[in-house]
């Protein structure tokens, strides 16, 4: 599957600020100001370079977002850019009066995160207490003023038996789409990867429970940080005697699993440009070099997008091209962003 090295998304750590304590937060941040955050007219000029290449989708993330005071400045310049702006934020912090301001903004969605299927279970992983119910407020606020809205939710230990509830929740809050991520261990996420991190069966087990649920519900479902899915769905397809297509499949036909430095970045709030906000190595920095340099010649970035360069089980496999195997988890292995994904059971034919 050969596909043009342009970036479709961008993810934005705008502040590394956050109100609440989550145990698996990449950006391990911190109800405090942070220095070297970029200034506004520094972003504008890096949105700038970004359009000279592509036209993405720009996630507006952190910490949380909704501390950025021109938060709204941004998001208007992106549109007048060209650019889609989605906002990524907990959803605490929305009101009925920024929700108006989302809109106005032209911001098209809102990610909101949710890890759990109640109260209970989603504030023991926020490490807030309340932050459920100001999470689905903040939810109901931007369907009242006409937002789209999806939830993101982290899978662990902690949840993987209850993700039919949570579907359940997000289909009567009236959310757009469900994005289900696999724990990443980086940042926080290190430390409860011991305790949290669900198996390699048990990943290929909720990868499975994706792929029948997303057959019968009219929800978007997308699994991220979860390449093994495009595994996955050529095999059930197969099993099923039919071809992989949109509209059967969605997006999952049209695009392959790990996308870091191919089709996705990740701009850090002192204007690194990593991988994605999961892989903890720099190509460069938008404040010393522009962004198109940084990600048409980056050797970093060139070496994702080889797949004969990947190692191990990953670098015999037959669907090393749509799956490609999590760079950041292999990262967190080996320290080798190119050797083989550890979470996954699969064994290519090569090694049978």
């Amino acid at each position: 599957m050969k596909m043009p090295n342009i970036p479709r998304l961008i993810f934005w750590e705008l502040t590394k600020r956050c109100n609440l304590s989550c145990v698996h937060c990449r950006a391990e941040a911190e109800n405090n100001e942070f220095y070297g955050e970029l200034s506004l007219e520094q972003i504008k000029k890096v949105i700038d370079n970004i359009v000279e290449i592509a036209k993405p989708i720009l996630v507006l993330t952190g910490g949380e977002p909704l501390y950025r005071q021109d938060i709204f400045e941004i998001a208007e310049y992106a549109v007048e850019m060209g650019l889609r702006p989605a906002l990524a934020t907990n959803g605490t912090l929305i009101t009925k009066e920024n929700a108006a301001r989302i809109k106005k903004a032209g911001i098209a969605r809102v990610s909101i995160s949710l890890d759990g299927w109640d109260a209970q279970s989603h504030d023991s992983f926020r490490g807030v207490a309340g932050s459920y119910d100001a999470a689905l407020r903040g939810a109901r606020l931007l369907k009242d003023a006409g937002v789209e809205f999806q939830f993101n939710t982290t899978i662990t230990k902690r949840n993987v038996e209850r993700m039919d509830d949570i579907l359940a929740l997000a289909e009567k809050e009236g959310a757009r789409a469900l994005h289900l991520f696999m724990l990443v261990p980086v940042g926080c996420g290190v430390e409860i990867a011991e305790t949290d991190m669900i198996s390699s069966e048990k990943y290929e087990e909720a990868l499975n429970w994706f792929y029948d649920r997303s057959k019968d519900t009219d929800m978007e479902f997308k699994a991220t940080c979860a390449p093994h899915y495009y595994r996955i769905i050529r095999q059930r397809a197969h099993d099923e005697g039919r071809k992989i297509t949109f509209e059967s499949d969605g997006m999952a036909a049209m695009t392959r699993g790990c996308l870091a430095g191919s089709g996705v970045c990740f701009i850090s709030h002192s204007g690194e440009v990593q991988p994605c906000g999961y892989l903890p190595e720099s190509a460069g920095n938008v404040l010393s070099t522009p962004f198109r340099n940084i990600w048409e010649e980056s050797e970093l970035f060139k070496s994702l997008r080889d797949v004969e360069q990947l190692k191990g089980k990953c670098g015999d496999c037959e669907y090393r091209v749509v799956c490609g195997g999590c760079r950041a988890r292999a990262y967190y292995t080996s320290n080798d962003y190119l050797d083989e994904e550890p979470y996954c059971v699969f064994v290519p034919k090569k090694s049978r």
